[in-house]
Parts: structure tokens; C-alpha cells; sequence
């Protein structure tokens, strides 16, 4: 067979000059053909006789990555492991040429599907033609490594292409020929970060293991060799690992690198903003700071400081490029840039076969990821040798506790986690910072009720009576002095005060004002990270979408076929997954129930134990415990809904991944306010007011009496279970969050560090990462919801609660560096997402913080004992405006033992006094007994419940009236970014105008200098 060897399109007149020395454009290269020691040299691509016409590809195989296009340019340092940069390439040996002809072979024999890949379509080669056994699985380390070793090459060569097929050498050196590490072609040490010639970074890693299941494995195998097939094709450079040099010796690793040409091309097609100016508007800050001990000691980074456009590949020189161009694209755009070709292409020659985690579900591959920069520790100060690498930095500056007092590094958690994850960062931050305020005041608030204890005239009054009260259960309790209610009512004073109703007000105006701020700073952050618009543009579909929809349509926009769910089939899906969800929601009511239940049953059981410390402290010991019932309750049902709610939301099959996270947000956060405010709401609003009376008491189970709250309201009741779900939550989430991601890297780690034969500096950076947790589909949703959820605490129930603000500030200083510590040190580095805002989640917290206003106002006007003491201190007191004394006298009600029912009447009908009583009080306005409206509702009663009422609607009203003028008064944006704005468009307009008109004269220039030609040949003629 005859094979030609053509050139590309863009060759280097060096290239061009040294191919003509092989007979110009094409030449015969047969088994006579003396030039068949020497094949064309690095960027011609050979091609049989009157085969199909290939786009250029990079050349490559097995372990030996395929050189770069920019090996093809002159100026361009040749990166290719074969030699230093620059050198000729050396004439190959005869099993070079074996192995290059065998690969065109099996590229004639297999015509891609598209003769130019166009944008996101991935290129399939037919796969069942790879898997011809007389062509050479060329994807195959074991198979390329027998290949090397059977070349009768020389002896240094053959070591060297051990190396690059994955074969495990002796340590000390590379092969038989030491000198290969020494010119640093080979320096494998434990965190390199590079391919084995170090200088081509690795951007991804693939790992997979081989099982004994020959059939599954044979497919498994086959899938591999056409999806990384496709990689090479879509321009992707490959490097692997032989299992035998992993710390298990079972895992194979495949070491992923995208050419800079790669970069820009998908850079283009993702319109990446990159630099083009520095930023000359002057900073009015600038020389304005004071020194400030939370600001971090690091160099800032230049990024926010300059003008960034769309990146396009013809108007490159516009482009801010660094000498080194490999650090144009920092490894968050790298990593983005490497998924979005992971995800492109096919493993199969169904269209429907494609993506990496397609291949990770069917266990072809056992984990994607990018690398860390490498280890997280130095054993060097920091102040001397400075910072190792990004990782390190963030580590020092960011994820130890020790610097919970110091701003966020963003800038380098964007670069380094990407832009969905600086996000959560930032908003985290922001939310930190303004519960400062509300920390503050709500202690205050909390101090001034103790401070004014002592002149509170109803706690006195408790203290110092010796009222006789009704029993507070049937037969087996007794009649009590109300004074046991002392300490009760002098805590309930502590917390229901008239601070409590300007903390309550403030919180209202507060969730604006943080609303409100958080839009402006976010549009900063939007502006800085390039992520304006970034929602604008068409969001590809799922690749599990696209795989389970049957029927499809042609696309509106782009006039192309792709999967669409109708309608028909949408109403099903969506009508089962609400049935689950209130069947789901109803469960949480039944467990609010049965805690409920355990009240009403427990409290009796208390008072009647022969314990005097239980028996006294019954009600507080029955909160307490249920509280703590419902906790354990909440979290138990939270993992049970969590593993339903992937179930629905896959069922529904959502188009697009927004589609999806946004379906299960809706549904986990619906279940959760459910799950968490249900038993709260009740304690706030229902409990106490279905008791009835005493002689006329309402029953459960025929037995036992609804749960009512003390002399001094449900307020105790309400902040104990606030305290305890708020505070328990909390503790729990970062004890999981700390612990658990640590137990599980031991655990993984466990099997490698036990294998004493495996030295140590083998350990590469690639096998640590793989050790580490893999980060969640949706890390971010269980941080997202913790924080929403605690936001609700802070403003649903604040008046019933005044530290719920200043327990938020504590954990969520704990929060910031946990969530860093476990995002730097125990995950996988995860790939750079971005994101414009934070979501739907925003929009979460702007019900949250309408509903707060309802629900406070509630508290304090239904809930609390505000609104009564003030229709007595103005309406009923014997010195109106001036002194509440008596109110505890007006506000209890006679009752004549006589008439209690027979299962109500106690056992021992004697008082604390030890006489007989006659006369009981309950807490109601009621008449007397004897009179002509016996034990109906006073005046007094409907008066209060009428100022209740006028309150509630007042307090909404005048506080959502401050809540819109605030957020009406409190622009968006910044009116400094309107310029940063405006500048940029200014200097994108300015590039491609200025662009257009030098390609404008250059064409002018080829047209005058044709006309001329064309007259002078006239004049000749």
C-alpha cells in the first residue's frame, strides 16, 4: 500500500523548507523508499493513497501526548517531550514508522462523522471499526507498552518510551538512563502538577480500576478507547498511569491537558470575557483606608482592576496575553474548558452515548476531577519562604479558624473554586457581616430586660402572691401558689419586654436593608467576575435529558432537532411528585403530632411523679424533652425527604440543570420550613388555646388535657424550642460537616498508607486527590438551604427570641471556615461552575422576610403579654398611664371548685395553705362565679383581643410601608459600576471597530496594489 504524507494548512516556513526535502507537498513512501527511516517531521499528518480528506489532528498515542499546534510556529518553545525546545526532530526508528502507518491505517478506515466538529457536537469515530482486532488498541497502556518493549530500539530510547506508556521503573532514575531526570524531561515526585515532560499542566484527571467480569469489562474498555479517541480528535492531550504505580495497584489514571489553541477555540465558543485594559478611572477610595487588622496581608490580584470583552481568536492581539501564554487562562477557565469537552463527547456510536458522567454512571470511569495545586501545608514558615502554591495560600489565609476575624481572599476563591462557589462565599460573608447589628441590638434588648427586672411590677407581683391556683392536671394534681410561677415569669420579663417590640421592627427593616445591599453588592461582584449576562445565553440540556426523552422537535431558535418532553407528558410526572410531596409534608405534621401528643401524655406523668424535683419542674422538663424529640425527629426525616426528593425531581426529568436545582429547592425547601417551623408555630399560636376552662375542659383521648401555657404565656415555651432546634441543628450540621468528610478520607487513605512497599514520594498528587471526598452534584444546596433556614430562626420567631441573631453570627463565623477547610482540605477540587447570582434562593429570602413581618407581629400582639399590659396600664389601671400594679389580679379569673367536672376533681382537695379550697383562679377574662354571665368573656376580654388586633395590622402595615420606601430609595447598582460599565462597552466597541478598520486598510492596500500590477502588465502589453 502507497501512503503520502500531506502538510497542514498553517505550517512555518521552516517546516515548509524542511518538508520539501521529502518531496514538497507529498511524497512515496513505500518498503523500498530509503526515506522511510525518515518520516516528515512533528505536525505533517500522513494519509493513505486516495483515502477520505481529514481535517488537520494532533498526531498521538498511548502514553505520548500529541503534540500541540503550537509546535507548528517558530516562536513558540516546542513543548513535545522528545527534546529541548527547539531541536530538529531526530530520525525516527523503524517501529516508529510501524506504528505511525498502523495508525492511519485504522484513521483511513474509519471516516468521522463530521468533517469539521462543529461548536458542542462532539466528533464520533465509528467505534466498532476501533475495535477491529488487527488494528492495534492504541488507548490501551498494557497493550502499548508490549508494543514498546518488542521495538528493537536502543536501550535509552526503549526506557524512555516505558515512561510514556505508563510502565513502572526502578526509583533513583528513569529506566537504564539517569540522565533523562536530570534534563528534568522525567521528575515524577509526589504533587507534580505537570505531564512527565514537565510543562504541560494536567487539567483533568480520569481514574478507573478493571474488575474480573471479562464481558462487562471488555465493553467498559471499549468505551474508554472511543471516548478518549474523541478527546484526542477534539485536540485534548492524553498522558497515562499504569496501575502498577499506584499506591492500591489497581487504579489506572488517565492525565488530561488542553493545548492553549484548545483554550482559545472553546474560550470563543463559550464567550469567556477575557482582559483587554487595565481600569484608568480613578478610585475614589484610593489612599482613603485606614489601617484595618481584618484585611488580609496578601497581594491583591489584577483582575478586578482591568477591562475584560469576549474572547475571539481573530482579534487575539487585543487580548492582555502574559509573556508565558500558558497563564492566560487560570485553571478555573482551564477546568471549566476541559468539562464542557468531557461532557461533548461520545463514548459509543449512539448519539445518546456521551458525556463523562454518563461514563462515571456506568462505571467505565470512577472518578473526573481536577488537580489542587498541590499540598495544603509547608513545612516552612510562611513568612520566609512565602506561599507554595494557591492551595497553601487559601489554607493559611482562609480555612483555619485562627482567621475568622479576617475578610475572604474572593478573588482567589473564584480563581481557584470558580465562580458558583465564590458566590456562596460571598454571600456567606455578606450575610456574617450585617448580623453584627442585630447581634448587638437583640443582646441589648435581652440585657435590658434583666436590668429592668427589678421594677418589673407582674413579676412582683408573682413573687410576693399567694394566689391559690387551679390544678394543671385532673385528680393526681394539686392546687399550687401561684408564686412557684416566680422564676418563670421573671424569665419571661427577661424576653418579653417593650424592647422586644423595637427589636422586632428592626429586624423587619433589617432582612430589607440586607436584601437590598446584597443586590448591590452582588451587581459588584457580577461586574468584577464577568458574570453580567452569563444567564442570557442558552443553557444546554441534561445529558440524562436527552437520553431518557424519546420524542423530539426542531428548536425555535436555532432551526435544530433536539429532545423535548411534551406537555402531556409533563402533567403526570408533576401531579405524582406533588402527591409524594404532601404525602411527605403530612408525615411531618404527623410527627409534630405525635410530639404534641408526647406533651399532653408527659406532663402528666411528671405531676404526678412522687419526685418533688421532676413534679415541680414538670412543664419545663415536658418542653424540654419534647424539643429535644423533635430535633432528633427533624433530622431523621430531612435524610429520609432528601433521598425522595432526587427521586421526584429525576422523575420529572427538568431540561436543563437550572431547571433542575431550582425543581429541588423548591420541593427541600417547602418540606424543610415544614419540617423545622411546624412545631414552632404551633408553641406560637395554637398551644394553650384549646384547653377550655376549668369545670369545662376539652379532652384528648377522653383522658388527658390539651398542653396551656403558664401565667406568664407560651413566650418560655417558644424560645426553649427555638433555642434547642436552632442551637442543635447548627451543631450537628458542623459536626457532619467537619467529621464525616475526615472519616471518610482516613478511610480511603487506609488501604494505601498500609502498603509498606510503596515508597512513599510514588504517592502522586493525582492519587491524593483521588483519595479525597468527590464533591457533590449539589454541594452547595445543604449550605444554601442551612443558611436559609437559620435566616428564617433570625427573623420568623426574633421577638420570641432576641439571641437567635447573635447564635446565628457565632455559627456561621464557625461556618465560613469549616465550609473552607472542608472545600480546601478533604474535597476533591471541584470544577469551576459559574453562576450570576445566587438564584432562586434570593427569592426564598425575600418571602422569608415578608413572612417575618406577619409572624412578628403576630408573637408580640397574639403570643406575648405586650398588648394586654398595655389595655391595663391605659384602660384598666387604677392609675392609667402611670403603674401596673394589679394587673396580675385583673388578669386571673374566679372559679368555684364545686364545679369541676367529676375526672377533673383532685384527690387531695386541700390548698398549700393545707385548707380546704373553695376557690381556685385560672388565667382568662371571665366572670365570676354567681353572676348572671358566669365564667363567659369580660369586656375586658374583647377590649384586649380588639387592641390585638389593631396592632397586627398596624405594626404590617407601617413596616412593609418603611420596607418599600427603603427598597425604593436604595439603588440596585452602585452609581460608580454605571461608569466602570460604560468604560468597558466604550473599549470593546473601540477593539472591534479599531480591528475592522485595520483589516479595512490592509484590504484596501491588496486592492491598490493589484490595480497597479494590472496597469503596468497593460503599459507592457
Amino acid at each position: 500500500m502507497q501512503f503520502y504524507y500531506t502538510t497542514p494548512n498553517r505550517v512555518s516556513p521552516e517546516d515548509q523548507a524542511m518538508a520539501s526535502g521529502y518531496g514538497g507537498g507529498g511524497g512515496y513512501i513505500g518498503p523500498g523508499d530509503p526515506s522511510a527511516a525518515h518520516p516528515p517531521p512533528i505536525g505533517f499528518e500522513m494519509q493513505p493513497t486516495g483515502g477520505p480528506a481529514y481535517p488537520p489532528q494532533p498526531l498521538g498515542f498511548e502514553g505520548i501526548a500529541p503534540p500541540s499546534s503550537d509546535q507548528l510556529y517558530p516562536e513558540v518553545p516546542d513543548p513535545s517531550p522528545a527534546g529541548t525546545p527547539g531541536e530538529v526532530p531526530q530520525p525516527a526508528t523503524p517501529n516508529d514508522v510501524q506504528l505511525t502507518i498502523h495508525y492511519f491505517l485504522r484513521r483511513a478506515s474509519s471516516e468521522p462523522l463530521h468533517d469539521q466538529p462543529p461548536p458542542f457536537l462532539p466528533v464520533l469515530h465509528r467505534c466498532d471499526q476501533m475495535r477491529d482486532n488487527d488494528s492495534p488498541n492504541l488507548n490501551s497502556p498494557e497493550d502499548s507498552a508490549e508494543r514498546v518493549s518488542d521495538a528493537s530500539t536502543a536501550g535509552d530510547d526503549q526506557s524512555e518510551r516505558k515512561l510514556l506508556a505508563g510502565q513502572k521503573v526502578a526509583p533513583g532514575g528513569v529506566g537504564s538512563n539517569p540522565s533523562l531526570a536530570e534534563n528534568g524531561n522525567y521528575k515524577q515526585s509526589k504533587d507534580t502538577l505537570f505531564f512527565r515532560d514537565n510543562k504541560r499542566r494536567i487539567d483533568y484527571v480520569l481514574a478507573y480500576e478493571k474488575n474480573d467480569d471479562s464481558k462487562s469489562e471488555e465493553k467498559k474498555q471499549q468505551k474508554r478507547e472511543c471516548y478518549e479517541e474523541n478527546l484526542r480528535y477534539e485536540g485534548l492531550e492524553l498522558e497515562y498511569e499504569d496501575k502498577e504505580l499506584s499506591q492500591d495497584g489497581k487504579t489506572y489514571y488517565v492525565k488530561v491537558h488542553a493545548p492553549f489553541d484548545v483554550l482559545c477555540k472553546y474560550a470563543e465558543l463559550l464567550c469567556i470575557k477575557m482582559p483587554i485594559a487595565f481600569n484608568d478611572l480613578e478610585d475614589e477610595d484610593d489612599g482613603k483606608q485606614c489601617p484595618n487588622p481584618m484585611r488580609l496581608d496578601i497581594e491583591e490580584d489584577d483582575d478586578r482592576d482591568v477591562f475584560t470583552a469576549p474572547f475571539m481568536r481573530n482579534r487575539m492581539k487585543k487580548f492582555m496575553i502574559p509573556p508565558n501564554k500558558e497563564d492566560f487562562f487560570h485553571h478555573a477557565v482551564r477546568s471549566r474548558i476541559v468539562y464542557t469537552i468531557l461532557e461533548r463527547c461520545r463514548y459509543e456510536d449512539d448519539k445518546k452515548k456521551i458525556g463523562m458522567k454518563k461514563m462515571l454512571n456506568n462505571g467505565s470511569y470512577t472518578a473526573a476531577y481536577p488537580l489542587h495545586d498541590g499540598p495544603y501545608k509547608s513545612e516552612h514558615s510562611k513568612l520566609t519562604h512565602g506561599y507554595k502554591n494557591d492551595r497553601h495560600l487559601l489554607f493559611e489565609e482562609w480555612a483555619r479558624l485562627g482567621r475568622w476575624y479576617k475578610y475572604q481572599p474572593l478573588d482567589k476563591i473564584r480563581q481557584y473554586f470558580g465562580e458558583k462557589i465564590g458566590l456562596y462565599f460571598a454571600w456567606l460573608g455578606f450575610y456574617t457581616n450585617t448580623l453584627i447589628a442585630p447581634a448587638i441590638v437583640g443582646f441589648i434588648c435581652i440585657l435590658y430586660g434583666a436590668i429592668s427586672l427589678g421594677e418589673d411590677v407582674t413579676s412582683q407581683e408573682i413573687c410576693g402572691s399567694n394566689i391559690t391556683m387551679c390544678p394543671l392536671c385532673d385528680q393526681r394534681c394539686n392546687y399550687w401558689p401561684l408564686s412557684n410561677q416566680c422564676r418563670y415569669s421573671q424569665a419571661s420579663h427577661v424576653i418579653d419586654n417593650p424592647a422586644t417590640v423595637f427589636f422586632a421592627i428592626f429586624m423587619a427593616l433589617w432582612a430589607t436593608m440586607f436584601l437590598e445591599f446584597w443586590k448591590r453588592k452582588q451587581a459588584v461582584i457580577s461586574y468584577d467576575w464577568d458574570l453580567v449576562g452569563f444567564e442570557d445565553e442558552e443553557e444546554r440540556p441534561r445529558p440524562e435529558f436527552e437520553s431518557k426523552v424519546s420524542t423530539h422537535r426542531i428548536n425555535p431558535v436555532n432551526k435544530l432537532e433536539e429532545a423535548f418532553l411534551p406537555f402531556y407528558n409533563k402533567v403526570p410526572r408533576l401531579v405524582w411528585a406533588s402527591l409524594v410531596v404532601v404525602f411527605m409534608i403530612s408525615l411531618v405534621l404527623c410527627a409534630v403530632f405525635a410530639v404534641i401528643v408526647y406533651r399532653i401524655v408527659i406532663v402528666v406523668v411528671f405531676y404526678r411523679s412522687d419526685l418533688g424535683l421532676i413534679s415541680e419542674r414538670a412543664k419545663l422538663a415536658t418542653s424540654a424533652t419534647a424539643a429535644l424529640l423533635n430535633l432528633v425527629a427533624i433530622m431523621i426525616l430531612n435524610k429520609l425527604y432528601e433521598r425522595v426528593c432526587y427521586w421526584l425531581t429525576d422523575m420529572e426529568l427538568p431540561r436543563t440543570q437550572t431547571e433542575y436545582e431550582d425543581s429541588f429547592t423548591f420541593k427541600m425547601f417547602l418540606f424543610q420550613s415544614v419540617n423545622y417551623y411546624a412545631s414552632i408555630f404551633y408553641i406560637a399560636f395554637f398551644k394553650g388555646s384549646f384547653v377550655g376552662r376549668p369545670g369545662d375542659y376539652n379532652y384528648f383521648l377522653n383522658e388527658y388535657r390539651p398542653d396551656e401555657c403558664d401565667v406568664g404565656g407560651c413566650l418560655i415555651d417558644l424560645c426553649l424550642q427555638l433555642a434547642i432546634i436552632m442551637v442543635g441543628k447548627q451543631a450537628y450540621n458542623n459536626f457532619m460537616e467537619l467529621i464525616f468528610p475526615k472519616l471518610k478520607n482516613w478511610w480511603s487513605r487506609r488501604g494505601n498508607i498500609d502498603q509498606d512497599d510503596v515508597p512513599t514520594q510514588a504517592y502522586t498528587r493525582w492519587e491524593q486527590d483521588c483519595d479525597l471526598v468527590p464533591v457533590p452534584i449539589m454541594a452547595l444546596f445543604p449550605e444554601y438551604l442551612e443558611m436559609v433556614i437559620q435566616f428564617g430562626f433570625v427573623t420568623l420567631f426574633v421577638a420570641a427570641f432576641p439571641l437567635a441573631p447573635f447564635f446565628a453570627l457565632i455559627n456561621n463565623i464557625l461556618e465560613i471556615r469549616l465550609d473552607a477547610y472542608k472545600f480546601v482540605t478533604q474535597y476533591r477540587r471541584p470544577m469551576a461552575a459559574r453562576a450570576q447570582d445566587i438564584g432562586v434562593w434570593y427569592n426564598i429570602l425575600e418571602v422569608l422576610a415578608k413572612i417575618a413581618v406577619v409572624s412578628n407581629a403576630f408573637v408580640i400582639g397574639y403570643t406575648s403579654n405586650f398588648i394586654p399590659r398595655l389595655v391595663y396600664l391605659y384602660g384598666y389601671s387604677p392609675e392609667p398611664g402611670v403603674s401596673m400594679r394589679g394587673y396580675v389580679e385583673d388578669s386571673l379569673s374566679y372559679f368555684n371548685v364545686s364545679d369541676f367536672q367529676t375526672l377533673s376533681i383532685p384527690n387531695n382537695p386541700l390548698g398549700p395553705d393545707g385548707n380546704n379550697v373553695t376557690i381556685c383562679r385560672f388565667q382568662a377574662y371571665r366572670y365570676p362565679p354567681g353572676d348572671e354571665n358566669e365564667y363567659q368573656y369580660t369586656l375586658h376580654f374583647w377590649h384586649t383581643f380588639a387592641a390585638r388586633f389593631v396592632f397586627i395590622v398596624l405594626f404590617e402595615h407601617i413596616v412593609f410601608l418603611i420596607k418599600n420606601i427603603l427598597a425604593y430609595l436604595i439603588p440596585d447598582v452602585p452609581h460608580d459600576l454605571h461608569d466602570l460599565i460604560k468604560r468597558e462597552q466604550y473599549l470593546t466597541t473601540e477593539m472591534f471597530f479599531s480591528n475592522e478598520k485595520d483589516f479595512s486598510q490592509s484590504t484596501d492596500r491588496l486592492q491598490d496594489t493589484d490595480g497597479t500590477r494590472q496597469r503596468q502588465a497593460y503599459q507592457q502589453e
